[in-house]
């Protein structure tokens, strides 16, 4: 074989090779403009990712902030202007959101009084107690109970501050005569004092006095 016909033999090779080289050129450059791209796209990706994150998150925060803050356990103290002392409790407390002033109570309970001779206690499903009046609103199977009373009744509204005890719904129990049910009722002075209007029986107990 002569060196033209070798030559002519390596050439189909020598193109295959070029051919290869400039596939390999192309994707390399195209690589070059691809790979930069991609990592901005990711990057770009991920901020948004953080700024729809936070966006959504912000709402959420608003609205947790403007939850009311809840007490579980909750004492208030204070006295009566008669000098006696009370204790409310509750289960739980919670401040309207819409008035400050007013404090939704669960459970409560109050006592006045405690461990003195007029000692008077108080308690309820639920309770609104309003800390700019001093009353406090009991409803739902309230009970009273003092030395010489038990009553139950639907709502009692009581005044911290003067020690009066008054309803508007059906009352009954037992007092110093014996049972007694009425359709309102009220407790002054020191408990030594009930009235009770509309509707009113009584079923006198022999041997019990006023």
């Amino acid at each position: 074989m002569t060196a033209s016909d070798a030559s002519f033999a390596a050439h189909p090779a020598r193109r295959a090779d070029f051919e290869r080289w400039r596939r390999r050129s192309r994707l390399i450059r195209l690589l070059r403009i691809l790979l930069p791209a991609l990592i901005v796209l990711i990057f770009l990706g991920l901020a948004g990712s953080v700024a729809w994150s936070t966006f959504r998150a912000q709402p959420r925060e608003a609205a947790g902030g403007d939850e009311p803050i809840r007490l579980v356990n909750p004492r208030f103290v204070g006295r009566d202007d008669k000098g006696r002392a009370f204790v409310l409790t509750a289960d739980s407390a919670v401040r309207d959101s819409k008035d400050y002033q007013r404090v939704l109570l669960k459970r409560p309970a109050l006592i006045l009084d405690e461990g003195g001779a007029d000692q008077l206690r108080l308690n309820g499903a639920d309770g609104v107690f309003h800390e700019a009046t001093g009353k406090l609103q009991l409803s739902g199977g309230v009970q009273m109970a003092d030395p010489k009373n038990a009553f139950q009744t639907a709502s009692s509204l009581f005044d911290t501050k003067t020690g009066e005890l008054v309803g508007s719904g059906p009352i009954q129990g037992s007092g110093g005569l014996g049972e007694i049910t009425a359709k309102s009722y009220g407790v002054y002075g020191k408990g030594d004092r009930m009235v009770f209007k509309g509707g009113v029986r009584a079923r006198l107990e022999p041997g019990k006095e006023e």
